[in-house]
C-alpha cells in the first residue's frame, strides 16, 4: 500500500500543495489504491512533498514519484499522446512548475492579507519574541528570488500569459488533449485549482476567473477527483 505525505486539506483546497495534489489526481487516474497522511517536509527525502511511502521504500517529488508508478505498476499517464503532444505536455508541466507557480506563490505570499491568513500559519510554532522576524525574512527571501525581481503587476503580466497559453492548448476540449486526462491535466489542474481558490484574493486570481475555459476546467476535474469535496468558487471583486 502507499502512503502519500502532504499538507492535508485547507485555503478552500482538498490539498494545500499543488504538487501533493498533483500526484493525488494522478494515483486517482491510474487506480492506485492509496492513504494519505500529513507530514513536515522536513520528514521527506527531500525535504519537501509531496513524497510516498511504498512499502519501505521513499520516493520524494511529484515527478520523480509519477516515474516510480509509471515503472512499478506498468502505466503510461500519456498513453494515446503522439510524440508531439508528449512534448507540449512536458512543456506544459514545466511552464505551470517552474514559472507560474512562482507567480501563484507571490499572491500568496507577498500580500500581506493572504499571508497573514495563509502562509504565515506555516510558522505559528516558532517563538513569539522571534515569530515576526522569521516571517519578514521568509516573506524577503521570497521576493529576492526569481520572479520576484519584477512588480507586481509585470508578475501578474507573465503569469496571464501562461495561463492563455494553456487556454489555447485546452480549447473546447474536455483536457488537454482530448476525452482522456493525461499526465499534465494532474498538474494543470493542481496549478489552476491553487490559483481560484476563493480564500485568497488577488490580481492573478482575478485574471484567471476571465478565462471561462479554464474555470470550467477546474470545476469539472474537481467534480470529478473530488467528489466529496465542495468546492466553492466565489467570484473575486474588483480591485
Amino acid at each position: 500500500m502507499i502512503t502519500l505525505y502532504g499538507a492535508g486539506e485547507g485555503f478552500g483546497l482538498p490539498e494545500i500543495s499543488p504538487y501533493v495534489t498533483k500526484t493525488e489526481v494522478q494515483l486517482k487516474m491510474a487506480g492506485i489504491p492509496y492513504v494519505k497522511a500529513v507530514a513536515h517536509p522536513s520528514e521527506g527525502p527531500k525535504g519537501q512533498v509531496p513524497f510516498i511511502d511504498a512499502d519501505g521504500v521513499r520516493i520524494g517529488d511529484s515527478t520523480f514519484i509519477r516515474g516510480y508508478l509509471e515503472r512499478t505498476y506498468g502505466i503510461d499517464f500519456d498513453e494515446g499522446l503522439s510524440p508531439e503532444q508528449r512534448a507540449t505536455a512536458w512543456a506544459v508541466e514545466r511552464m505551470m512548475e517552474n514559472h507560474f507557480s512562482w507567480a501563484m506563490c507571490f499572491e500568496r505570499w507577498l500580500d500581506p492579507v493572504n499571508f497573514a491568513k495563509g502562509p504565515a500559519r506555516f510558522f505559528a510554532g516558532a517563538p513569539d519574541e522571534v515569530r515576526e522576524q522569521v516571517l519578514a525574512e521568509v516573506r524577503a527571501n521570497v521576493r529576492a528570488g526569481g520572479l520576484g525581481r519584477h512588480s507586481d503587476l509585470e508578475i501578474v503580466a507573465l503569469g496571464v500569459r501562461s495561463l492563455a497559453a494553456v487556454a489555447a492548448i485546452l480549447g473546447d476540449k474536455r483536457f488537454l488533449f482530448g476525452d482522456q486526462p493525461c499526465g499534465a491535466d494532474a498538474t494543470v489542474f493542481a496549478m489552476l485549482a491553487g490559483t481560484l481558490t476563493s480564500f485568497f484574493s488577488g490580481e492573478l486570481r482575478r485574471r484567471a476567473e476571465g478565462f471561462g475555459t479554464l474555470v470550467a476546467y477546474v470545476d469539472r476535474l474537481m467534480a470529478e477527483f473530488y467528489p466529496e469535496f465542495e468546492w466553492d468558487l466565489e467570484p473575486a471583486k474588483a480591485a
